[in-house]
């Protein structure tokens, strides 16, 4: 077994469900991906929660529900601000 630890920083796709982070940075090759994560808000400081990982990811920025796809997914780093798990 692992030994406790914290994640200060990591892809959103590591989040689990109920985690809430914070946008340091989107990197992606993809400008169609970019501008998709800029449209609905995710920038530098969202607060974002993670609400389900399967079959499809679903973000909540604001209060408003998102669902995006993996690759989408892969390309937001955030800073976890807290470990609450439903």
């Amino acid at each position: 077994m692992f030994a406790n630890f914290n994640v200060t920083g990591c892809s959103l796709e590591l989040l689990k469900t109920g985690e809430r982070g914070i946008v340091v940075f989107c990197k992606t090759q993809d400008e169609t991906i970019l501008k998709k994560l800029i449209s609905i808000g995710i920038i530098e400081g969202t607060n974002i929660t993670i609400k389900q990982h399967s079959p499809s990811f679903i973000l909540n920025i604001d209060n408003r529900d998102f669902v995006l796809d993996l690759e989408s997914v892969r390309a937001i780093y955030v800073r976890v601000i807290d470990n609450y798990i439903n």
